[in-house]
């Protein structure tokens, strides 16, 4: 974000709300399964 593109990397702050809207409503997923923690290791506390 800088003083001439203040929306960046968006190209305004409507496009902004679009893209973080269809985030929110799982719009915009990464396909594959869901990972779970398979030892602990794996467990962050």
């Amino acid at each position: 974000m800088t003083k001439d593109f203040p929306h960046r990397p968006f190209c305004s702050q409507r496009c902004k709300s679009i893209d973080f809207g269809d985030w929110v409503l799982e719009n915009h997923k990464i396909e594959g399964e869901e990972m779970l923690p398979n030892n602990e290791d794996d467990n962050y506390e």
